[in-house]
């Protein structure tokens, strides 16, 4: 499939997939009603525990991203694109303040902190340029 779970990561490996699994809900790679790998399927991918997919994927459906479809297994639930988007604004907003927070006490200069994200904004714009342009062809 897609997913990678990074071993060294401070974030816990079920919340990687969780993570993961909104983050391509969000961007329409895994879509309203489309069956999502089996709890084994995913486990031998991305080998690791059942256990740890099972966690992720009872979060998923408490939070109302994955719902199952009798018989078959776990679909992505209606809805779903709209709230990971949301939760996927949220995410981002909360690590652009700690960034922040961060670079404020370290005493990274307020012109030089705005110049990197300056940077980073052009950087990601020339991206989209990029791809925009092989895709219009």
């Amino acid at each position: 499939m897609f997913f990678r779970i990074d071993f060294n990561n401070r974030l816990a490996i079920y919340d990687q997939v969780v993570r993961q699994i909104k983050f391509a809900v969000a961007g329409a790679i895994l879509a309203e009603g489309e069956l999502i790998p089996s709890v084994r399927e995913l486990a031998r991918e991305l080998r690791i525990n059942p256990n740890t997919v099972v966690r992720a994927y009872r979060q998923l459906q408490d939070g109302g991203v994955l719902t199952p479809v009798r018989g078959t297994g776990l679909a992505v639930a209606t809805g779903a694109a709209k709230q990971c988007r949301s939760e996927r604004v949220e995410l981002i907003h909360a690590q652009m303040e700690q960034v922040f927070t961060e670079a404020g006490q370290s005493g990274i200069d307020l012109g030089k902190l705005r110049a990197l994200v300056e940077q980073q904004l052009a950087a990601i714009e020339a991206k989209e340029k990029h791809h925009d342009s092989r895709h219009s062809t």
